[in-house]
């Protein structure tokens, strides 16, 4: 049965991941599913069924669009196969538990920043206030404790990002301080203070290789989304851990 219910969320996670991308491609543009089926970027062609198989379609048609040749974005497989594992990884470490609700909810939450913020690079408000009323949900069913742990981590989530976007002159954006006001409110205040370190340290790292290799330039924009998902997802499962073992080691 393990098997069976891995494939499942594997599967699962494939689906709702193709559907995240086209919520994360549209909603910026203000064109999600508004008399519109999905269709090709380049030629706007209205793909068929068969055209829309997660994963499948992509190697079949060779990475391209079977009416113009052009070639398909690989963030569509890349995005899919990464929401399938993780999906896969959070039934495998939580198991049937009410837990598991709030880890996909999670993951769900940012396939579609990861997809946006690389492309648009924004946060969409929609997105964020739509997960935020799933959240409220939860933590009335299943509050953090103590129970202002949530409140104070939001408050701390949205004015330390704040405070940076004054000091730094617009280092981070209102999009960013928005999610880590969010991350504070379903992880806490001590899970939103790691996040935001490992988010900065991540950040601080790659954007100094890309800069020397000169995939970027100095005055360049970068989305910050990224690092922001990959701490606060690292945060939710190992946290504690990445905590305790700190406090051991320098305390």
């Amino acid at each position: 049965m393990t098997l069976f219910y891995s494939l499942y969320f594997l599967m699962l996670g494939f689906t709702l991941g193709s559907f995240f991308n086209v919520v994360g491609l549209r909603l910026p543009k203000g064109v999600l599913f508004k008399d519109e089926r999905s269709y090709c970027p380049h030629c706007y062609h209205t793909l068929r069924w068969f055209e829309l198989i997660p994963l499948i379609s992509f190697m079949l048609q060779r990475g391209k669009c079977r009416h113009c040749q052009k070639c398909i974005s690989p963030l569509y497989p890349i995005m899919e196969t990464v929401n399938g594992i993780m999906f896969v990884l959070c039934y495998s470490l939580i198991g049937f538990q009410v837990e598991l609700f709030l880890a996909l909810a999670f993951i769900s939450l940012f396939h579609i920043i990861l997809v946006s913020d690389f492309v648009y690079m924004v946060i969409p408000d929609k997105v964020l206030l739509t997960f935020f009323c799933l959240f409220i949900v939860y933590r009335l069913y299943v509050p953090l404790a103590p129970w202002w742990n949530a409140l104070l981590g939001g408050f701390i989530g949205i004015a330390l990002t704040a405070a940076i976007i004054l000091l730094s002159n617009g280092g981070m954006g209102g999009g960013d301080m928005k999610l880590f006001g969010l991350i504070g409110f379903v992880l806490g205040w001590k899970l939103l203070l790691l996040t935001l370190f490992l988010s900065t340290l991540t950040g601080a790292l790659i954007s100094s290789v890309l800069l020397m290799t000169g995939v970027i330039k100095r005055d360049q924009p970068f989305p910050f989304g990224p690092f922001i998902a990959i701490s606060a997802v690292s945060s939710f499962f190992s946290g504690n851990i990445i905590i305790g073992w700190y406090v051991q080691t320098f305390f």
